[in-house]
């Protein structure tokens, strides 16, 4: 009996040192980015420099049939996006929708798992920052209809030190929480 509580304390005074060696691997093996593969589509997360660009250009090489971009502020209309990223109208019309659902990782999943869904697509191609991909990639996988393949094409950053301990804490937290069945 008495030998319990010093391996359960052995064990707990293990997890800050296991916390600290996740953290360094994950700040210093970042997510790259997916080269010329072909998918039926590609989801783009709004919020970091780079990310729609990269969508864009995909959709222009013929790696990706049909593109959403989700998170799309309200008040941006479709005519503006265009002209703010050059996208011409052919292209804009036959194959982007901007998602104007979703305010944060969690819902842009949602909403990507939606689009996913109506379009029956098999696999996608999902284009969001480095240090962002690890989460949103396990939450659009979480929500993604079953037998979606999800090709991880990760937009390189220079992220502070200050990103990758929040992203890094965020990402452990929705990890525990999906272990706790939320």
């Amino acid at each position: 009996m008495t030998e319990r509580p010093g391996i359960f304390r052995r064990l707990l005074s293990l997890a800050p040192l296991v916390w600290a060696l996740g953290f360094i691997a994950f700040a210093l093996i970042l997510p790259q980015p997916a080269g010329d593969l072909h998918t039926d589509g590609v989801i783009v997360l709004t919020g970091g420099g780079g990310r729609i660009p990269r969508g864009i250009d995909v959709l222009r090489r013929g790696w990706a049939r049909q593109m959403l971009v989700a998170g799309v502020d309200r008040e941006v209309r479709p005519r503006e996006f265009a002209a703010e990223y050059g996208v011409e109208p052919r292209l804009f019309a036959c194959c982007m929708t901007l998602g104007y659902e979703s305010v944060d990782t969690r819902s842009n999943a949602l909403e990507a798992a939606r689009w996913i869904a109506s379009q029956h697509l098999a696999s996608v191609r999902l284009v969001t920052t480095d240090w962002h991909m690890r989460r949103a990639a396990a939450d659009l996988a979480h929500a993604a209809p079953a037998g979606t393949a999800i090709l991880r094409d990760a937009v390189p950053s220079k992220p502070s030190m200050r990103i990758l301990f929040l992203e890094y804490n965020k990402y452990i937290a929705r990890w525990v929480a999906r272990i706790a069945g939320y």
